[in-house]
Order: structure tokens, then sequence, then C-alpha cells
């Protein structure tokens, strides 16, 4: 090998196949593996050294076997058959290689992760690329650490149903699902999944950075009280699809008067005027009509239409107006406003409501006022 044996002797090289101690053999594999590292290889040069390679990997002498890890871990000096030899010896030789080396092909990585161990499963999940040949066998039988990890690898290409396999062993694993949840890119299946599983901080970070579709919404109130879907669209703001929102939950029979005057009380006038022309049957510009420009018998009419029921009328009357009477300028309080003076006006109504919904409003106002007294501590 020219450019190795212009930096060692014939004599290195004999001392690594028959040196008589292992100490001996163990410098004079270093030497080698240094000198691979730092010369350019010619195809013949790479024989060679692959040649040397293999009597390395054969070594009984752990540090001998430990030189091509230590010097060679992420080269492609290194052929495919010593690395897959040195992947099943023992963790401190196979670790590096597994996480780093080049000479594994995907079909190899698959197999060792179906086969290894939650280590060996780790430190594949750490290398700087996965394909998704090898994602989908850390879908199939990676351990939980070891899917966690390769959640967390932003190298790492899952499929669509790769993800969903993961959710499907591991929807119980906090670890996993909050690492999927921080992936840069989620299909928008999976996060219908997520949101109902993770808690709510890595909810809230799944609401805010992979969009809110209505069907992620409509998965987040599913099996939950109907304030918490108001208190999904408080958190995805207004810039959610609220018509198909709406349309989903109306398909869902959950498009009620209650959640309709829920959503009011956070001043979510949009998403009232598609929830009554949802239930009307009527295109939202001529229900929007009804509400704000139709004089006093409009909103009666419309709202009746949608088969809402009497007796919440006074209620949805009082945040109407309150919503017409309020200048909104832009300013940061202006929902903040809103929603009080909608929350004194709606407890000012003869007594036409359940003693849950007056509960749930008293909650709102108590928290309005405790954010406005921090506010103005703050400043």
């Amino acid at each position: 090998m020219t450019t190795t044996r212009s930096a060692l002797t014939d004599a290195d090289i004999r001392t690594l196949v028959k040196g008589a101690t292992a100490d001996e053999r163990a410098l004079a594999a270093r030497k080698l593996c240094a000198s691979m590292s730092r010369e350019p290889l010619s195809d013949e040069d790479r024989e060679l050294a692959a040649d040397i390679l293999r009597v390395m990997a054969g070594d009984a002498t752990e540090m001998v076997r430990k030189a091509i890890v230590e010097t060679l871990r992420a080269s492609p000096v290194v052929p495919r058959d010593v690395a897959t030899r040195l992947a099943r010896d023992v963790e401190s030789i196979c670790l590096p290689m597994l996480a780093f080396s080049p000479a594994f092909t995907d079909a190899d990585l698959a197999e060792i992760v179906r086969l290894g161990g939650p280590v060996r499963q780790i430190a594949i999940a750490k290398r700087p690329t996965l394909s998704r040949a090898v994602t989908e066998s850390l879908a199939d039988f990676g351990a939980e650490r070891a899917v966690a990890v390769a959640c967390a690898n932003p190298g790492a290409d899952f499929s669509e149903d790769a993800l969903q396999q993961v959710v499907d062993r591991f929807e119980a694993s906090e670890r996993v699902l909050a690492a999927m949840a921080y992936r840069k890119f989620l299909p928008l299946s999976v996060s219908e999944r997520l949101v109902k599983l993770v808690s709510d901080n890595v909810r809230d970070h799944l609401v805010s950075q992979h969009g809110v579709s209505a069907e992620i919404a409509l998965e987040v109130a599913t099996g939950a009280a109907e304030r918490a879907t108001v208190d999904l669209v408080d958190q995805a703001g207004r810039a959610a699809d609220v018509k198909s929102l709406v349309g989903h939950l109306h398909a869902e029979r959950r498009l009620t008067a209650s959640l309709l005057l829920r959503a009011l009380a956070h001043g979510h006038m949009t998403f009232f005027e598609w929830g009554v022309a949802e239930l009307a049957g009527v295109p939202h510009h001529r229900t929007w009509l009804m509400i704000h420009d139709a004089g006093p018998l409009g909103l009666r009419a419309i709202y009746e239409r949608a088969g809402l029921p009497a007796r919440l009328f006074p209620a949805f009357r009082a945040a109407v107006d309150t919503f017409h009477s309020m200048e909104f300028d832009g300013g940061p309080r202006d929902r903040e406003r809103f929603q009080e003076r909608m929350l004194q006006r709606f407890l000012t109504q003869p007594a036409t409501v359940s003693r849950e919904d007056v509960d749930y409003l008293l909650d709102r106002m108590d928290r309005a006022a405790n954010d406005a007294r921090a506010l103005a501590q703050s400043a």
C-alpha cells in the first residue's frame, strides 16, 4: 500500500499480524488506522487497507479492535463486512460503529434494529440521518427509548405510516409522544391523534407549530367537555378554518347552544356566526346580516331557524348587543374588555340559563379580572 507503507514499515504490519503481545499489536493497529485516516488512498491502497482492517477485526484483543472505532468509525475506508462484524462486538466497539459508520446499508441497519437490543437500537437512532427503511424498523421493533431518540432526531425520515405505528405502540409513553410532537414536520393525521394523548404543554406546541385544522380541533374536543373546544379556539387564535370546524362539530352533534354561548363568552363572534349559519342552513353572509344588520328581529329569526332554545335567547341577545356597543380600536385589550362587558350583561339577565352555564361564565369573569390585575401590577 503506497501511502500506508510510506508511513509504516513492513515490520509494523508484521507486528500487527504476529505481534507477541497485545500491547504491541494495539500500537501497530493505531498507527495503521491513523495513517488510513490521514492519507488519500488509491483503489489498490483501499483494498490493502481493507485486508489489514479484517485482520484487526479478527484480533482477540479488544484494544486492537477498538483502534478501528476510535479512528475510523465515520470513515469510508472501513469495508461493510468489517463494519457488520464489529456491530456484533462488545458495546464499547459496536456502538460507535453503529452510530457513525457509512459502511452499513439501510437493510443492515434495519436488520440490526430488528434483532439487536435497545442499546444497539439507540446507537442507530442517533445516526445523523436515518432512511425510511430504518425508521420503519424502529417503529416496528424499537424499544421505547430508541424510538424516542429517533423521533427527536431531525435527520430521521419517518413515513406517515411509521409515525402512526409509533403512536399505536407508544400511546401511553409521554417521552415518545413528546419527541414526536416536537418534530419540525408532522402529517395532519398524526397531529390529530397526538393532541388527544399529550400533556397540555405539548398540545400547546402542536397547536401553535403544526397548524390547527378543523379536524385537529375536533379531535381535541372529543371526549372532553364543551369548554375544552372553546379553550382550543382561544388557544389556536382566529386563523383556524372556522367554517370547517363548525361543519365537523355539527356532523358530530356537538354544535350545541351551550357551546355557542360559551364561545360568545370568549368573544368569538365569528365562531357564533358560522355556527348559527350551519345550524340554520343559511349562507354565512345572510346569517351575518340577520345577526348584525337586520333590526331587532333579525337575530331572533335566524336564532329560531337554527333551532336554538328560546330560554337562552336573552343571553345571546346580550352578547350581540355588547358586541355592537363596543368600540374595537385594535388595542391590546379589545377582547378582554369585550369579555368583561359581555359577562357583566349576561349575569344581569333573568335566570333562564342553567347553573352550569352561570358557573362557567362566573369563572371566566374571575379569570378576566385576575388577568387585568396581573397586567396592571406588571405595568
